[in-house]
Parts: structure tokens; sequence; C-alpha cells
């Protein structure tokens, strides 16, 4: 666990948000009991309400964070339309939370592939099957969408659906949030103009 500000290990001394993500999920690899990798992302429509779920994300590097979906969904086409979001990993087992924001771009379709080969065949299935975020009648009417999906590919590949692909949030703040005692918590961001920009770290108030 990381320890208090002014100790060693102190994780307010970071200059790097990347690895110090890094070693956080890694941490929350062997606390959490389920879905370490899950975020909340929020998205807004066409009148700038806003929207929030739970993803699951899949993989990072300096380039930002990616997450996949159907377009046709309904955080895929808020972001399509406008292609910024905010993320919020909350790790209750360690009391951590870091929140992320910047623009989003679609991921390549090499990257896509390789990531929709790599599911289970019944996800693939289902992303074909399921016309997501839109009215189902009956939960018979999911099943039989699955059935026949099935039976179309049988045992062979199943290709990668135009209309399903990923999302990389390319973070402009990453802030970096930890339980404190009295709520003294320690939360330290780091702050960019652009996401190629470099750095800048602040500390903030609780």
């Amino acid at each position: 666990m990381v320890q208090g500000s002014g100790e060693k290990g102190d994780f307010t001394r970071e200059s790097d948000p990347f690895e110090l993500f890094a070693k956080w999920l890694k941490d929350a690899e062997a606390s959490e009991p389920n879905d370490p990798s899950a975020a909340a992302v929020a998205t807004v429509d066409e009148e700038g309400l806003p929207n929030v779920r739970m993803v699951l994300m899949k993989e990072f590097d300096a380039r930002g964070f990616v997450f996949y979906t159907n377009f046709e969904s309904q955080k895929g086409r808020e972001l399509l339309g406008q292609p910024k979001a905010a993320m919020c990993f909350h790790w209750k087992s360690l009391r951590r939370q870091i929140r992320l924001r910047g623009p989003v771009e679609v991921v390549s379709e090499a990257e896509a592939d390789l990531y929709f080969q790599s599911r289970p065949r019944g996800s693939r299935i289902g992303a074909w099957a399921s016309k997501q975020s839109r009215t189902l009648e009956s939960r018979f009417a999911l099943e039989t969408a699955v059935a026949q999906t099935t039976a179309k590919y049988g045992v062979g590949e199943i290709p990668r659906p135009a209309h399903w692909s990923g999302f990389r949030l390319k973070p402009v703040s990453i802030e970096f949030w930890h339980d404190g005692k009295f709520r003294l918590h320690d939360r330290i961001e780091f702050r960019r103009n652009t996401a190629e920009g470099g750095w800048h770290k602040v500390r903030m108030y609780p």
C-alpha cells in the first residue's frame, strides 16, 4: 500500500502519470475481487446531457486508455458525435481513485481486429447479435438472434462487425486520489495543454 505523504513510497512524488497508473493497477489486480480494470466513462449527447456507465479498460500506454464498444450504442454514438470523455477508476479495497479527461479517437482497424479475435467465441457472437442500447422486445428475441448468429458462423472464424471497435481516451488531465484520515486526502493532478504535450504536476486540496 502507498504510504502517507512525506513517507517512503509517497505517490505524490511520482513524475510520470502512466508509470504511477501502472503501479496502482497492479495493486488493484492483487486486491480487487472483480474487474480491477473497470472504469466509469462519461460522455455527453447532442444536447450536452451527460451519460455515465461502467466499461472495461482493455489496454493503456502513453497514447491513452482503450475500451471497446458497439458504435451504434449510446456511448458509441455520443463519442463519435462529441469525441471527448472522462473516465474514473475507483478501487474501494485500496481507497484509491484515478480520474482522466481528454479527447478520444477511434483505434486502428488492426488494433480492433486483434482484440476482437482475442475475445471468447460467445462474446464475438454477442457483438453481432446485440443491437446495443436499443429497445429489446423480449429476452427470447435476444436468444434467437444469438442462435441465428451461432448457426451462421458455425465453427469458422467470426469477423469483427464494422460497427464494433474501440476508443482511446487521450488524457490531458490525470488525477490520483488516496484516502486520508479525517477526509484529508492526498490528491495530485497531472495536466497538459494537448494530448501530445508534456505534463505539469500540481497538488490539490482535498
